[in-house]
């Protein structure tokens, strides 16, 4: 088992790969202004944003939007990261912002909200019961349950952290996670 160990750590370390999983190298060299570096970047880490901006927004496109947006600041304050914390968590701190600072500007009340029906449901076909979706129930929680939700029942953000990104108290970030868990619950049918 040492010896698997020690293998993976290599292969870390000949890929550029810090202890915490993350790509040192690239993360240097995109700071360094490395273009195609800052690219490699986004495709591997652009998926895990867009997800985190769809559960804030519940909304394609502003999630694609939120999400272009989050990479344009994270290229403009690249230079600055000073790696305090990890490049992941910079990151989802940057795209909560664009999503808190997109909904509080003009541009959420001229957004078109997701047709009702969006993607057609698709059931087990062994069992007699309608799916769940759990997306589209996140997506109709109210945006203070849903935020927190996200962040700290989905992303494993502390309530301290989440109260900290969410700019409310630490006690609000609690109440609004069980109210979130108890609204979802109710839409699940799970009660």
């Amino acid at each position: 088992m040492g010896n698997v160990v020690r293998t993976v750590q290599m292969l870390q370390v000949a890929e550029g790969v810090d202890a915490a999983g993350e790509p040192a190298q690239l993360i240097a060299a995109a700071a360094d202004g490395d273009l195609i570096a800052f690219e490699r970047l986004y495709r591997q880490f652009s998926p895990r944003i867009y997800g985190l901006c769809l559960r804030l927004t519940g909304q394609r496109e502003a999630a694609e939007d939120c999400t272009q947006e989050s990479f344009v600041a994270a290229w403009r304050g690249l230079p600055d990261f000073e790696q305090r914390s990890r490049f992941t968590t910079w990151l989802h701190r940057i795209a909560v912002h664009t999503v808190l600072a997109r909904r509080k500007g003009l541009r959420v009340a001229h957004e078109v909200a997701e047709p009702e029906s969006g993607l057609p449901d698709v059931a087990d076909p062994g069992s007699g019961a309608p799916p769940i979706d759990v997306e589209r129930a996140i997506a109709r929680l109210p945006e203070g349950a849903r935020h927190v939700l996200v962040l700290v029942g989905i992303y494993g953000f502390s309530h301290a952290e989440a109260a900290v990104t969410l700019g409310v108290a630490e006690g609000t970030c609690k109440a609004q996670l069980h109210r979130a868990r108890g609204l979802l619950s109710a839409a699940l049918g799970l009660e």
